[in-house]
């Protein structure tokens, strides 16, 4: 009997927890007109990903949003209300083939300026570049004219 109990008790604790989680989480439509707006609240996403518990801006917005949906707003009226509400730095405009291609760009022209750096300064010279080398040593010079007798008598 003590068995059943808790198996109860498990199953209507997890029903509330569902419950509340399920209530909580916002329509695709309401998502969708959400990604549009910034967040009030000092973080930098936007209503629809808003991750602050209990935020005091994202959850009355997602709660607007979705009355404006059921009295059949499209997502631009819904924008343009709160814009006119809150000024035009709530608006958070989709990302334009621009902000895609800057940053590729960019590390694509790094490693271009880096490949050129080395091509050019790490180039290995060859020795003739450099001149006839001299021998300073006398030491050197005793060898030197003793390998020549050497070839010399091989001859």
């Amino acid at each position: 009997m003590q068995r059943l109990r808790s198996s109860i008790l498990l199953v209507l604790i997890t029903a509330a927890a569902l419950a509340q989680t399920a209530s909580e989480k916002p329509s695709a439509d309401v998502r969708r007109a959400g990604a549009r707006l910034q967040c009030q609240c000092g973080c930098k996403d936007s209503v629809a990903t808003c991750s602050m518990l209990e935020c005091s801006f994202s959850k009355p917005a997602k709660e607007r949003i979705a009355r404006m949906q059921a009295a059949g707003d499209s997502d631009s009226t819904i924008v343009q209300a709160f814009v006119h509400d809150n000024g035009p730095g709530i608006y958070l405009a989709p990302p334009s083939s621009w902000g895609w291609i800057v940053p590729y760009a960019s590390i694509g022209a790094g490693l271009l300026i880096i490949w050129t750096f080395l091509r050019r300064y790490r180039k290995p010279t060859a020795m003739t570049e450099l001149g006839p080398v001299e021998i300073d040593d006398p030491a050197l010079e005793k060898y030197r004219e003793q390998i020549e007798e050497d070839l010399k008598k091989m001859d």
